[in-house]
């Protein structure tokens, strides 16, 4: 299940095994997570696995934007907070049924996307950052200040879902099988994309936008659906995280949370999959385990982060990637 892209060397030979070797360890992985609540995982585990493949969804989503467009955005966790609340307040006022909640949030957030998209992606680098960053923190201020309908600053309580009428995922255990399956699905959903001749596209506009545009590829177009694909994938982690802390408050719209999942695809490899998902892991672990220590975890964390990117700037996967690389250098 693993992406190879940055351990993948010139020679077929290399990146055949490269990616047999992604593809075992993704299984492995895969296989573990299933198997690891039957035999007695603590509960603070896996909530904090549950967290991890929530944020890595997200963080993957935000690398369709920067890592295969070269789009960088500081809004990002305004699709986010969309998802969540528009999820919530359907099952608070609708019904309880997860499948309908959800497509409600990935409309509501995805119709915002492509209005946001459409006046932002006519902007590149730095205006596109904090044209994107503005309009989060309008979303945010909404959240905030709406208390009729999001209650503002005391957040959202969300009811549990229910599954086809029948099962109510009321249960930490029930949740986590939900999530994990939600994570697969969007993972090689999300690889078929990048995969794909429109993800080759989007590599083009990435490298050289004017020459995209120069052979008659409509740039404006492409980075408007992939600012609305990312959007989409942003709004079901929303999802699935509101629904696992039955609660949403307005601070998930906020630009920190859009910058925090940002290190976290800088951290892990941005231009990969699974870069993220390494990067979210990263994260939230060393998050939960400074803040147990210490009052400045936030100073030591970013301290590390700052080290981190210096002496890899590709991230922790490029570092393994050329680990791997000299490793069957030496053998050979």
């Amino acid at each position: 299940m693993a992406e190879t892209t940055a351990i993948a060397t010139t020679a077929p030979a290399d990146r055949a095994v490269a990616r047999r070797l992604g593809w075992s360890v993704g299984a492995a992985v895969l296989v573990g997570l299933v198997v690891a609540p039957q035999f007695g995982l603590p509960p603070y585990i896996m909530s904090l696995v549950i967290e991890v493949m929530i944020f890595a969804i997200f963080a993957m989503s935000l690398d369709l934007l920067l890592g295969y467009t070269g789009l960088v955005s500081l809004g990002h966790a305004a699709f986010f907070a969309t998802g969540s609340y528009a999820a919530g307040l359907a099952a608070k006022f609708l019904t309880h049924e997860l499948v309908v909640t959800t497509v409600i949030g990935l409309v509501v957030s995805m119709v915002l996307a492509v209005a946001i998209g459409w006046l932002s992606i006519r902007l590149s680098g730095f205006y596109f950052l904090m044209i994107t960053f503005a309009f989060g923190q309008m979303i945010y201020s909404v959240a905030y200040r709406w208390n009729w309908l999001t209650g503002g600053s005391d957040g959202l309580n969300i009811p549990a879902a229910t599954f086809f009428g029948a099962h109510v995922l009321g249960s930490r255990l029930q949740i986590y099988y939900t999530v994990l399956v939600g994570f697969v699905i969007c993972f090689m959903l999300m690889r078929r994309i990048v995969g794909s001749p429109f993800g080759e596209v989007l590599a083009g506009i990435r490298e050289n936008p004017r020459r995209m545009r120069a052979i008659g590829f409509d740039v404006r177009g492409y980075r408007l659906a992939v600012f609305v694909i990312g959007a989409g994938f942003a709004a079901f982690a929303g999802i699935l995280n509101a629904q696992f802390n039955f609660f949403v408050a307005p601070d998930s719209a906020h630009w920190t949370e859009s910058a925090s999942v940002l290190v976290m695809v800088l951290v892990g490899g941005a231009g990969t999959l699974v870069g993220p998902v390494i990067g979210a892991g990263v994260v939230i672990m060393l998050q939960n385990w400074l803040s147990s220590y210490t009052q400045y975890w936030s100073l030591f964390l970013g301290l590390l982060f700052i080290v981190l990117i210096t002496i890899a700037r590709d991230g922790i996967l490029g570092l393994a990637g050329r680990g791997w690389q000299r490793l069957r250098r030496g053998v050979a």
